[in-house]
Protein backbone atom coordinates (compact mmCIF):
# COMPACT_ATOMS: atom_id res chain seq x y z
CA UNK A 1 0.00 0.00 0.00
CA UNK A 2 1.56 3.29 -1.07
CA UNK A 3 1.33 6.15 1.40
CA UNK A 4 3.35 9.31 1.57
CA UNK A 5 3.44 12.63 3.35
CA UNK A 6 1.15 14.29 0.82
CA UNK A 7 -1.27 11.39 0.46
CA UNK A 8 -4.75 11.45 1.93
CA UNK A 9 -5.66 8.73 4.39
CA UNK A 10 -7.76 6.00 2.82
CA UNK A 11 -10.80 4.60 4.60
CA UNK A 12 -8.87 1.39 5.32
CA UNK A 13 -5.99 3.35 6.86
CA UNK A 14 -8.35 5.32 9.10
CA UNK A 15 -10.08 2.09 10.18
CA UNK A 16 -6.68 0.59 11.05
CA UNK A 17 -5.77 3.70 13.06
CA UNK A 18 -9.11 3.53 14.89
CA UNK A 19 -8.61 -0.16 15.68
CA UNK A 20 -5.21 0.53 17.27
CA UNK A 21 -6.51 3.69 18.98
CA UNK A 22 -9.46 1.78 20.45
CA UNK A 23 -7.18 -0.51 22.47
CA UNK A 24 -7.53 0.25 26.16
CA UNK A 25 -3.80 0.64 26.85
CA UNK A 26 -3.41 3.07 23.91
CA UNK A 27 -6.42 5.17 24.99
CA UNK A 28 -5.06 5.28 28.52
CA UNK A 29 -1.60 6.41 27.39
CA UNK A 30 -2.94 9.02 24.97
CA UNK A 31 -5.29 10.69 27.41
CA UNK A 32 -3.72 13.59 29.20
CA UNK A 33 -0.23 12.96 27.82
CA UNK A 34 1.28 16.07 26.28
CA UNK A 35 4.60 14.60 25.18
CA UNK A 36 3.31 11.61 23.28
CA UNK A 37 5.84 11.06 20.51
CA UNK A 38 6.71 7.60 21.84
CA UNK A 39 3.07 6.54 21.81
CA UNK A 40 2.67 7.61 18.19
CA UNK A 41 5.89 5.84 17.20
CA UNK A 42 4.35 2.69 18.70
CA UNK A 43 1.05 3.34 16.87
CA UNK A 44 2.91 3.82 13.57
CA UNK A 45 4.70 0.49 14.09
CA UNK A 46 1.40 -1.24 14.86
CA UNK A 47 -0.12 0.28 11.73
CA UNK A 48 2.84 -0.96 9.70
CA UNK A 49 2.05 -4.48 10.91
CA UNK A 50 -1.46 -3.92 9.53
CA UNK A 51 -0.08 -2.77 6.15
CA UNK A 52 -0.41 0.98 6.72
CA UNK A 53 2.81 2.88 6.05
CA UNK A 54 2.52 6.13 7.99
CA UNK A 55 5.10 7.82 10.18
CA UNK A 56 4.40 8.93 13.75
CA UNK A 57 3.86 12.57 12.74
CA UNK A 58 1.19 11.57 10.22
CA UNK A 59 -0.49 9.38 12.85
CA UNK A 60 -0.48 12.17 15.39
CA UNK A 61 -1.84 14.68 12.88
CA UNK A 62 -4.64 12.32 11.84
CA UNK A 63 -5.43 11.57 15.50
CA UNK A 64 -5.70 15.28 16.27
CA UNK A 65 -7.81 16.00 13.19
CA UNK A 66 -10.22 13.13 13.87
CA UNK A 67 -10.55 14.15 17.51
CA UNK A 68 -11.20 17.80 16.58
CA UNK A 69 -13.77 16.87 13.94
CA UNK A 70 -15.48 14.47 16.37
CA UNK A 71 -15.74 17.14 19.07
CA UNK A 72 -17.08 19.66 16.55
CA UNK A 73 -19.83 17.26 15.43
CA UNK A 74 -20.58 16.23 19.03
CA UNK A 75 -20.93 19.88 20.07
CA UNK A 76 -23.23 20.56 17.11
CA UNK A 77 -25.40 17.56 18.02
CA UNK A 78 -25.57 18.68 21.66
CA UNK A 79 -26.62 22.14 20.45
CA UNK A 80 -29.45 20.64 18.41
CA UNK A 81 -27.79 20.68 14.98
CA UNK A 82 -28.04 17.07 13.81
CA UNK A 83 -27.16 17.98 10.21
CA UNK A 84 -23.43 18.04 10.96
CA UNK A 85 -21.91 14.59 10.46
CA UNK A 86 -18.63 12.81 9.91
CA UNK A 87 -17.75 9.40 8.53
CA UNK A 88 -16.32 7.68 11.62
CA UNK A 89 -18.40 9.47 14.27
CA UNK A 90 -19.80 6.32 15.91
CA UNK A 91 -16.38 4.63 16.00
CA UNK A 92 -14.83 7.73 17.58
CA UNK A 93 -17.73 8.07 20.00
CA UNK A 94 -17.08 4.53 21.21
CA UNK A 95 -13.40 5.40 21.74
CA UNK A 96 -13.69 8.91 23.16
CA UNK A 97 -16.74 8.64 25.40
CA UNK A 98 -14.62 6.86 28.03
CA UNK A 99 -12.12 9.70 28.29
CA UNK A 100 -12.41 11.99 31.29
CA UNK A 101 -14.42 15.03 30.29
CA UNK A 102 -12.62 18.28 29.62
CA UNK A 103 -13.96 21.56 30.99
CA UNK A 104 -15.36 22.52 27.56
CA UNK A 105 -17.21 19.23 27.17
CA UNK A 106 -18.64 19.48 30.68
CA UNK A 107 -20.17 22.84 29.75
CA UNK A 108 -21.56 21.50 26.48
CA UNK A 109 -23.60 18.68 27.91
CA UNK A 110 -24.90 17.95 31.40
CA UNK A 111 -24.93 14.21 30.65
CA UNK A 112 -21.13 14.17 30.85
CA UNK A 113 -21.30 13.74 34.60
CA UNK A 114 -22.25 10.06 34.13
CA UNK A 115 -18.98 9.54 32.27
CA UNK A 116 -17.06 11.31 35.03
CA UNK A 117 -18.59 9.01 37.62
CA UNK A 118 -17.66 5.89 35.62
CA UNK A 119 -14.05 7.03 35.58
CA UNK A 120 -13.85 7.74 39.32
CA UNK A 121 -12.51 11.22 38.77
CA UNK A 122 -11.70 13.65 41.55
CA UNK A 123 -14.42 14.87 43.93
CA UNK A 124 -14.20 18.31 42.30
CA UNK A 125 -15.82 17.00 39.11
CA UNK A 126 -18.45 15.06 41.06
CA UNK A 127 -19.71 18.30 42.60
CA UNK A 128 -20.99 19.37 39.17
CA UNK A 129 -23.58 16.60 39.13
Amino acid sequence: MESGAGKHWTEEEVKALLSVWSEKNIRKQLHGTLRNKGIFIYIAKRLQELGVCRDWKQCRAKYKNLKYEYRTVKYAHNSGDVTKTMKFFHDLDAILRYEPVTQLAAEENGRCSATETQLNTSPATDSSQ
